[in-house]
């Protein structure tokens, strides 16, 4: 059991999510193993490998349905996997951005003829994704996008540079944020899908190099003169990105909450270990007070972050979560993350200072949790619209 002792809502309970659940804890414990983790981080990306492995184990666009190649599942599903990663480890891993983001992308807004064009090579890891959205003096203000988008004929022509791109390495089709429509603002922006094998004028920069999540390829991409075929604007109609991405940051926002749960139990799971074997002045180091207070502390700062998970959870499942909601779990989870993570490494003393401890990957990985998904800043902004 858990040190977080908060069960599962009813609606995650059916027999078949454990099933599910099973299958995805086998595959990460024979494919996420600690030494390949660490071949990851050192490579800076995971083996491409993984993808066609998940695929076959049925772990890709487990949501979508069965006609578009999918799992016929739903989102507890992508939930499952994401909270099981983050409990068991697996660092660098991108499947979410295929599963819930872009792949929920092209389910929600995609036209019947992009459904089926790529969702079936999504599931099948055929097709990486990865969703181009920050430049680089544009961050959370979408309406600063310089990235353009011409039409010419029965193209588009691509102009920009994009960085901080998750999966930018190995991902070959890509979510571009662009302007379609200068003039306009948000309302003349479009989103659409570069498949980076058949285009001409796109390249990728070098891995950048990141204080944590060594293990997740990020990089820049330049757009120059690339030419998109219009058939690939998202939806079919220009215009729509602004209200395509409200609707799914709401579901992005709570996966990077759920993924800040699953850390902080893993550090919590390690860090009671640890003190529970560690002596120091001829005692255990969870023996004195202070390590139960700051322990008791944190294991209840850790339950009410996964019982509101849990709660924005049930209301997504409903289809009745909304922005601000979604905002709150970010930000709080992610804080507390950084909070209990912190406090964690400090019972490790100077080990937990080493590489070689998970605690100190966890430490370092949970930094950007309070940036990605739109900063914390930008959260509180958007809570502060419901007052």
């Amino acid at each position: 059991m858990s040190v977080i002792n908060v069960p599962r809502p009813a609606s995650m309970q059916d027999p078949d999510l454990q099933i599910f659940e099973d299958s995805a804890r086998r595959f990460f414990a024979d494919h996420a193993t600690p030494e390949a983790v660490t071949r990851w981080r050192a490579n800076g990306q995971v083996d491409i490998e993984l993808w066609g492995k998940a695929a076959k184990a049925g772990l890709l666009m487990v949501s979508a349905p069965e006609e578009y190649g999918g799992g016929g599942g739903d989102f507890r599903h992508d939930v499952i996997l994401q909270e099981l990663a983050s409990r068991m480890g697996v660092e660098g891993f991108g499947f979410t951005l295929q599963n819930v983001i872009v792949g929920g992308y092209i389910l929600s807004h995609g036209t019947e003829e992009q459904k089926r064009r790529w969702l079936p090579r999504l599931a099948e890891g055929k097709l990486i994704c990865a969703i181009a959205m920050t430049e680089p003096n544009t961050g959370s203000d979408l309406q600063a996008i310089r990235t353009s988008a011409r039409k010419e004929g029965g193209h588009y022509r691509i102009n920009g540079t994009k960085t901080f791109i998750s999966n930018g390495l190995q991902a070959n089709l890509i979510c571009v944020v662009a302007s379609t429509d200068p003039g306009a603002g948000s309302r003349g922006l479009s989103l659409l899908m570069v498949e980076t094998e058949n285009t001409p004028g796109f390249e990728r920069g070098q891995p950048l190099k990141k204080i944590g999540t060594h293990a997740q390829d990020t990089a820049e991409l330049f757009f120059s003169d690339a030419i998109v075929p219009i058939d690939n604007l998202l939806g079919g109609v220009e215009g729509k990105a602004f209200p395509q991405l409200m609707k799914e940051l709401a579901r992005e926002r709570l996966m990077v909450a759920v993924t800040g749960v699953g850390s902080i139990e893993l550090a919590l799971e390690d860090t009671i270990a640890y003190v529970k074997e560690r002596s120091v002045f001829g005692q255990k180091i969870f023996d004195f007070q202070n390590t139960q207070f700051k322990l008791a502390e944190c294991k209840t700062e850790a339950t009410i972050a996964k019982v509101f998970v849990y709660h924005c959870l049930e209301r997504a499942l409903a289809g009745e979560l909304d922005t601000a909601t979604a905002s709150m779990a970010k930000l709080w989870v992610s804080e507390a993350q950084g909070r209990i993570v912190d406090q964690c490494l400090q019972f490790f003393g100077g080990y937990g200072y080493m590489e070689e401890y998970r605690i100190a990957r966890l430490y370092t990985d949970a930094r950007v949790q309070r940036i990605y998904g739109g900063a914390n800043e930008i959260m509180k902004m958007l809570i502060a619209r419901t007052l």
